[in-house]
């Protein structure tokens, strides 16, 4: 396995479904994503809030389908939203599109985005085989 999920009793534990720390096995590919954000291939801004979460995270899931990998195979998150009543609907979203992996995650309230309508920006570190 490339990933290997840490965990340790001598620190608090994840208050959602994250990992503590994760490890990555030497020969690993590393593919980082770009944050992507709601915007669909056809270059529209999804319509709702939660629209857009999960429209970050199919853009992600895709660049990394392109590349042969899934949501297993990410090793961290980093998450920037600009609602900070949006931390429950990210951490469903997030469940639900990741289909039990549990990355290394950050996210991060942020006041505002490269475009002020977006609410929410993904970036995530993968690992594929080396």
């Amino acid at each position: 396995m490339t990933i290997r999920h840490l965990s340790t009793d001598t620190a608090p534990k994840p208050f959602s479904r994250y990992s503590q720390a994760v490890e990555v096995a030497a020969g690993s590919r590393l593919i980082l994503v770009s944050g992507q954000v709601g915007v669909g291939l056809d270059g529209a801004l999804a319509d709702s809030e939660e629209a857009q979460h999960e429209t970050a995270w199919r853009n992600v899931l895709a660049i990394l389908a392109a590349e042969g990998l899934g949501p297993r195979d990410i090793a961290s998150v980093e998450v920037y939203i600009t609602n900070p009543g949006a931390v429950g609907l990210y951490r469903e979203v997030r469940d639900r599109m990741l289909e039990g992996a549990a990355p290394a995650s950050t996210l991060l309230i942020v006041a505002g985005l490269a475009d002020a309508r977006w609410k929410v920006e993904i970036a995530v570190t993968a690992v594929g085989g080396g």
